[in-house]
């Protein structure tokens, strides 16, 4: 059983940074895409951030230009900077890997959710 967690949300200032990480682990033979999902309160959950195994990346446009994702694969952790946070960015963030099980089966698994929180 392969687990997500979060870290890193909390309360910031408009125009501030935050730094998120999302640490698996757990039996595995290799993830494949990690990424970074939001769900604001009365929202379906929306893409943010994802990241492939040979690190191509892709981002929603609400948040291109202002945030980076990045992961360590010797880790198996993926981080999502952000900068110049809004109001509009305050959402739970959800961390997703497509990982790929001893049966050679690609799955999904998902975090816990960690809580960001841009409020002066």
């Amino acid at each position: 059983q392969v687990q997500l967690v979060e870290s890193g949300g909390g309360l910031v200032q408009p125009g501030g940074s935050l730094r998120l990480s999302c640490a698996a682990s757990g039996i595995m033979f290799r993830i494949n895409a990690m990424g970074w999902y939001r769900q604001a309160p009365g929202n379906q959950r929306e893409l943010v951030a994802t990241i492939t195994s040979g690190d191509s990346t892709n981002y929603a446009g609400s948040v291109k230009g202002r945030s980076t994702i990045s992961r360590d694969n010797a880790k198996n952790t993926a981080y999502l900077q952000m900068n110049n946070l809004k109001p509009e960015d305050t959402a739970v963030y959800y961390c997703n890997a497509k990982v790929v099980g001893v049966g050679r089966i690609e799955y999904d698994v998902w975090g816990q959710g960690t809580q960001v929180t841009v409020s002066s």
